[in-house]
């Protein structure tokens, strides 16, 4: 188990504090700081697909070009988005079980972790 994204994020404080709450410690990758490989996007791209993964409500995706925007209409042009500005990745990633979720949703959460 693993979560991933980036700190100063308000949904990623959200979903730390709450497993802090409960009592769950998992490691947290930092995608500014440790970056994030290619195959692992790949095997996230496989899961979720590309317009889940790609947050186009963003800050981050607000500021691309229409021509870097209009890159990311096929898996190879959205991983190398990702790999170039990983703070387009919708987060946090939660890696439970050989699965992810995205995002954070306490209710998830709570079934995720079996927590009333």
């Amino acid at each position: 188990m693993k979560l991933y994204g980036i700190p100063n994020c308000n949904t990623v404080k959200k979903a730390r504090t709450w497993l802090s709450e409960h009592g769950i410690d998992l490691p947290f990758h930092d995608f500014k700081k440790q970056g994030i490989s290619e195959e692992l996007l790949k095997s996230w791209l496989k899961e979720v697909g590309r317009d889940k993964l790609v947050n186009r409500q963003g800050t981050t995706w607000r500021q691309l070009t229409d021509d870097a925007k209009a890159a990311v209409g096929d898996d190879a042009g959205a991983i190398r988005l990702m790999l170039e500005k990983p703070s387009v990745i919708k987060r946090p990633v939660l890696e439970k079980d050989g699965k992810i979720t995205l995002g954070f949703d306490e209710a998830v959460y709570q079934s995720l972790f079996g927590i009333k």
